[in-house]
């Protein structure tokens, strides 16, 4: 027998068939939480959420949870750490983009705070000046001052998107535009 013609794969620890009625609900919320944390790191908030979805009753999921967290396999604070550096690189998301990322997997608050002080005014504006000049292009008409008011809405708007207050994104845009239409040799 083999895996990979399907015989003596048996069921996926904490899938569908571990929900019966004899199923230890602590045994499927444990292979739950692991199968989780193996994709990708998480919040308690999300992983209480994955196991209310799984049908998990409460009480059994808030002592798994709490194990979790004395064996520091559930951390929020470094969570939100790791989030906020990852995402702040990545997608060069400014502070009040992160802070509704945050919230949307549970964590508020200070802990989210302390994650978002790791971010200065300073990373900030180089972040916002980056975006802008990855996306100017060399053909684009700044001459012209209607070419280079659409332009500057654009740029702007892209900034707002990503979490930028508008009187960042705007003074930004206009820099790296007036940068671009006038390079200095």
């Amino acid at each position: 027998m083999s895996f990979r013609d399907g015989q003596g794969a048996g069921p996926t620890p904490g899938g569908p068939a571990d929900l019966g009625p004899d199923a230890d609900p602590y045994g499927v919320a444990r292979s739950v939480v692991l199968r989780s944390l193996t994709q990708s790191p998480k919040s308690r908030a999300q992983l209480a959420a994955k196991l209310a979805e799984r049908g998990v009753p409460g009480d059994v999921a808030e002592a798994v949870l709490e194990r979790f967290e004395e064996v520091n396999l559930i951390d929020d604070a470094e969570f939100a750490r790791m989030w906020v550096r990852s995402r702040s690189q990545s997608r060069s998301l400014a502070r009040a983009a992160l802070k509704r990322e945050l919230a949307d997997k549970g964590i508020a608050g200070e802990l989210a705070e302390q994650a978002l002080d790791q971010l200065s005014a300073d990373d900030e504006l180089e972040a916002a000046r980056s975006l802008v000049r990855r996306k100017i292009r060399p053909d684009w008409q700044l001459q012209d001052r209607s070419e280079r008011d659409k332009h500057l809405r654009r740029l702007v708007s892209m900034l707002a998107r990503k979490g930028y207050s508008a009187s960042l994104a705007y003074r930004v845009a206009a820099e790296e535009l007036g940068a671009a239409s006038n390079p200095e040799f």
